[in-house]
């Protein structure tokens, strides 16, 4: 499923409006949020871990966040999977990638991964938005997308390796070799859905731990509780993982391995894996837009399970490439196109917007 396992994203809503997050409040929200969110290429958390910590997190998820103190309660209902996979086994994770993580809890990253101060600008069904609490235009939102940083490539890295071996003795062919993969129930398969699923409950933690310090920002800029400004979770969806699920094939429900590398779950309303807040309205779906364009939340249909196994995409596909995005754009003038659309913007490398400007990308 990649290298960055779990990579997801979350949509946490407030009951702030726009009008409130203007001028220097809008800086100093943007400053406040860069201050406690560590970002940039191997940038260490602020969340304390010990390695028996880092077990803990492998084999609970969110739930390992909770009983720390860094999720509300209700964060893990409306979190895909309840943010554990059950499936997970530290012990088949390297010592390497857990070294790697051990310092990255509660981090961003850098590449396409954000923290985005989003504002409501249009609403489209009314009753399904009601029920995620997104209730009029202009309601100010946080959209965080990031996944398991080092410990999810290094453990993408580890299974290459052990991958080509089992392709080899089970004379398996690819054209890249990046599409290594295992019989499922071959032990390299096996090993690697234990140590995939640490990974992915790796990046829920990572994703919590964010929200936790996120919400610490907002009762900084604005002080007020977090509970106040009613920053409670959407939803948080994967965008690279696999997981065993019932689906039908043929007009036979069977149990499959869906792979979803660059795509969204989307499962419809009164399906058993989607929370009771939603149960009417369907699974909400999270397709993050660019740092110039819109993003959106949708709802699971029953059309998707028949036509997708409840997938849909995940977001806005790159354009151009990272390395032509640098030759082509100069990062002086990315930001001041954002600048002048009202878009206030903090990054570890200014040098770096250019990868990531609106033109790198499609039209979502």
């Amino acid at each position: 499923v990649g290298f960055d396992i779990n990579c997801g994203v979350r949509l946490i809503r407030t009951n702030l409006t726009e009008d409130q997050v203007t001028g220097q409040v809008r800086e100093d929200l943007a400053q406040a949020l860069f201050d406690h969110i560590p970002v940039g290429v191997g940038q260490k958390g602020v969340i304390p871990m010990t390695m028996k910590d880092l077990d803990d997190v492998l084999y609970m998820g969110m739930d390992w966040a909770l009983r720390e103190g860094y999720a509300w309660p209700e964060d893990r209902e409306h979190c895909e999977e309840n943010g554990r996979m059950l499936m997970a086994d530290p012990s088949k994770v390297s010592k390497r990638a857990k070294k790697r993580g051990v310092t990255q809890l509660g981090t961003l990253g850098a590449g396409n991964h954000y923290a985005e101060v989003q504002v409501i600008d249009e609403i489209y069904d009314t009753a399904a938005a009601g029920r995620m609490g997104l209730h009029q235009k202009g309601q100010v939102c946080l959209m965080i997308h990031s996944g398991s940083r080092g410990l999810g490539h290094q453990v993408a890295t580890d299974a290459l390796v052990q991958m080509e071996t089992a392709m080899a003795r089970d004379k398996i062919e690819t054209n890249d070799r990046q599409l290594s993969s295992a019989r499922i129930n071959s032990k390299e398969g096996q090993d690697y859905l234990a140590s995939m699923s640490a990974a992915a409950n790796f990046a829920w933690a990572n994703r919590s731990c964010m929200t936790y310090l996120a919400r610490r920002a907002f009762a900084k800029t604005f002080d007020k509780a977090p509970e106040e400004m009613d920053m409670h979770l959407v939803y948080d969806v994967s965008h690279n993982i696999a997981k065993i699920e019932r689906h039908e094939v043929d007009g036979v429900v069977k149990s499959l391995l869906v792979h979803r590398k660059g795509s969204t779950r989307a499962f419809p309303p009164h399906h058993p894996m989607v929370p009771v807040d939603y149960q009417f309205t369907g699974q909400p779906v999270l397709i993050g837009g660019t740092m110039g364009t819109c993003s959106f939340v949708l709802v699971g249909t029953d059309q998707g399970m028949v036509e997708t196994f409840g997938s849909t995409c995940h977001g806005a596909g790159r354009a151009l490439s990272r390395n032509a995005s640098r030759r082509k754009l100069k990062h002086e003038d990315v930001l001041q196109s954002l600048k002048d659309k009202g878009i206030c913007i903090r990054v570890a490398s200014p040098k770096l917007v250019t990868e990531e400007a609106p033109e790198s990308y499609k039209d979502v």
